[in-house]
């Protein structure tokens, strides 16, 4: 206790509120909310919500025709009841149940029917020419399954393939290996769970099977018909039918030369429908002019949504209340806009944006980046809320996706001026730089910074930060039971807003344009661009 007395007193003063965050994280999680599904009975309140918050705050309107809203036109994707699966080899017929061995996301309005189609391993499912990697390269891939690894051949490897090591290549990405496999002529992709390598249980994905999808507006027919993990044991016991075993295979596939092969005798069979209906999401945005500079911006974004009123858990709960993910995010995003708004007005204008579908493909700020309230080329930073854990006091702060771009160096001298150490993020073959909003904005070219509260705490110090991380993403994550907890302080989700202000502060305030360091593939992006920002 004594130490944390000291440490406060000798903190810098912030307008931040830990109570008020807290208050707001109350409110957004509640079951009023009913999980805050896009679309859902729990969006309209929502959004209402924070619309009234911005305007008590002063903050003006920064949607079309002077509202706060930004229309997200989407298509809700519903996999009716009744789905199959089933694997077949010599051995016999084993049937998967979706949501238990497997998942399944059926990609085309009404049914689909895949019978005895060839299954292929196909290793990581990379295509990337730079690096000379393409497992498909030669191979007859219509009509066939893809079965493919997660994560990317770094992973595990203990040497550099020509990757990013340990951290997590966007080629790693679940979604890549989709589009790769499909370029390919594949009609499905099924890829094998494993823990580590997916960077969360397969709970997690067996849990939000029957979740609706959703897809940005007009919906086009894709040449994947279906996509979905295979539970890891299920696919020891399918590669073991064919006298293969899952380590040999990873190492074989950590080659560039790998190509696919067919998996013998192996038939893969799916039926399903969907039922696809449009709707219109909402961004909510507001924006607090700049004082000498109002045609330059710095934005502020959080994802409003989480799962909804969609699959009830073993205890019958049904209300997916996302607390953390993102309510926490949220009521961080609007302690930060009433720091500004009741501070001086800075040069720069700044934005702040609430974002819609987050958790079902980032498809809010996708749809700004693509049609942004104010010009992305002179958009001079992203910052993004989206916190993994509402910890107490910590040493430090973790930096997500480190070594991209020059807000890096503002952000560190910002910790630290607030007695915060900074931490790359200790999973980073999770790629978490890839899956939370900045993204759209950082692969158009605009910097973009993304960071979580650390968990090296006041008290106890990083064991106890995991003793709270660990079973947060082991039984909470995207689960019902990420609810609200009275036990929490939010004295480190204060400081993550602390830093997240300030460091807003000084971009809004200078005349400099941040950028990508050196070799960063985005800086070529930005490049193009340069002439609106001198």
């Amino acid at each position: 206790m004594l130490l944390t007395l000291l440490l406060a007193a000798a903190a810098p003063a912030t307008p931040i509120s830990a109570d008020r965050i807290r208050a707001d994280v109350r409110t957004l999680s509640s079951d009023a909310f009913a999980g805050r599904g896009p679309g859902e009975i729990g969006e309209a309140r929502t959004i209402a919500f924070l619309a009234e918050a911005f305007a008590a705050m002063g903050l003006k309107p920064a949607g079309p025709n002077g509202s706060w809203h930004q229309d997200v036109p989407l298509v809700r994707i519903d996999r009716l009841p009744g789905a199959t699966m089933t694997l077949k080899t010599a051995g016999g017929t084993t049937p998967l149940f979706p949501g238990r061995d497997a998942t399944l996301s059926l990609r085309n309005t009404g049914h689909t029917a895949l019978v005895d189609v060839p299954v292929v391993f196909a290793g990581y499912g990379i295509v990337d020419a730079a690096l000379g990697w393409d497992a498909y390269a030669g191979v007859d891939m219509r009509g066939k399954i893809a079965l493919v690894l997660a994560n990317d051949p770094d992973f595990e490897a203990g040497r550099d393939l020509g990757f990013e090591g340990r951290r997590m290549a966007y080629a790693g990405r679940v979604g890549m290996k989709f589009e790769a496999a499909a370029k390919a002529g594949a009609t499905g992709v099924l890829v094998i769970h494993e823990d580590a390598a997916a960077s969360y249980p397969f709970l997690q994905v067996a849990s939000g099977d029957a979740l609706p999808a959703f897809a940005p507006a007009p919906m086009s027919p894709s040449p994947l018909k279906l996509s979905g993990w295979l539970r890891g044991d299920v696919a020891a016991r399918l590669l073991a039918a064919q006298r293969l075993d899952l380590a040999r295979l990873k190492q074989r596939a950590r080659n560039p030369a790998f190509r696919a092969f067919a998996l013998g005798d192996t038939r893969f069979s799916a039926d399903g429908s969907v039922r696809t209906t449009p709707v219109t999401s909402h961004n909510v945005v507001a924006r607090l002019p700049g004082a000498t500079r109002p045609d330059e911006a710095v934005l502020y974004g959080a994802h409003w949504d989480a799962n909804g009123t969609n699959g009830p858990d073993a205890t019958g709960d049904g209300i997916r209340n996302g607390a953390i993910d993102n309510a926490t995010g949220t009521a961080e995003l609007l302690e930060v806009a009433r720091a500004f708004a009741k501070g001086n007005r800075p040069a720069r204008t700044v934005i702040f944006a609430a974002w819609t579908a987050e958790e079902k493909g980032l498809l809010g700020a996708e749809y700004y980046a693509a049609h942004p309230l104010h010009p992305l080329a002179r958009t001079a930073a992203v910052i993004n809320l989206d916190p993994h854990v509402a910890p107490p006091a910590a040493r430090n702060i973790e930096l997500v996706g480190s070594g991209r771009t020059t807000l890096e160096n503002s952000f560190t001298a910002v910790a630290k001026d607030q007695g915060l150490r900074v931490d790359d993020e200790p999973n980073p073959e999770a790629g978490w730089y890839f899956r939370s909003d900045h993204f759209a904005f950082a692969r158009r070219g605009v910097p973009a910074l993304s960071f979580r509260a650390g968990r090296d705490l006041v008290q106890g110090g990083v064991p106890a930060g995991n003793a709270i991380v660990g079973p947060y993403n082991q039984l909470r994550y995207h689960q019902p039971n990420d609810a609200f907890d009275p036990a929490w302080t939010f004295a480190g989700t204060a400081q993550e807003a602390s830093v997240a202000l300030t460091l807003g502060q000084r971009i809004a305030n200078t005349t400099d344009w941040p950028g990508w360091k050196p070799g960063n593939s985005y800086a070529a992006i930005r490049a193009e661009t340069d002439a609106e920002r001198k």
